[in-house]
């Protein structure tokens, strides 16, 4: 997934594609790049029980108002999503406004890869 990212994104900063070089930092082999852990948000949120809003027809991507990454994710991890809804407001006739704060866990790791509070716009 990772060397399917740098390709689909041109970035292949060693860190990320080359095993030998990334060995060789803090980071002890390659890692996945922060904005690919961004990029799982739909993937894990489709595995959970988030709230939903009948007749959805929608749903796209308005921004965050932050994002932290944390912890790198090594080559080989395992992770997962977590995410709390902070905010549902009706901002017009068929369009509300869902914040929700969007953590991935690393599995055996005590501290979270990354953390992002990002708001979509969801029509109905």
């Amino acid at each position: 997934m990772i060397d399917q990212f740098a390709e689909a994104t041109g970035d292949h900063q060693f860190i990320h594609v080359d095993p030998a070089k990334a060995a060789m930092t803090p980071f002890g082999g390659t890692i996945a790049h922060g904005f690919l852990t961004l990029s799982l948000m739909p993937l894990l949120s489709a595995k959970t029980a988030l709230p939903t809003i009948a007749g959805v027809k929608m749903g796209v991507n308005y921004g965050g108002n932050k994002v932290r990454f944390l912890t790198p994710v090594r080559s080989g991890k395992r992770v997962r999503g977590r995410f709390k809804l902070l905010e549902l407001t009706e901002k017009r006739p068929g369009q509300w406004q869902q914040t929700n704060e969007f953590t991935v866990e690393i599995e055996g790791e005590d501290k979270p890869a990354m953390i992002a509070e990002w708001i979509s716009q969801i029509f109905v």
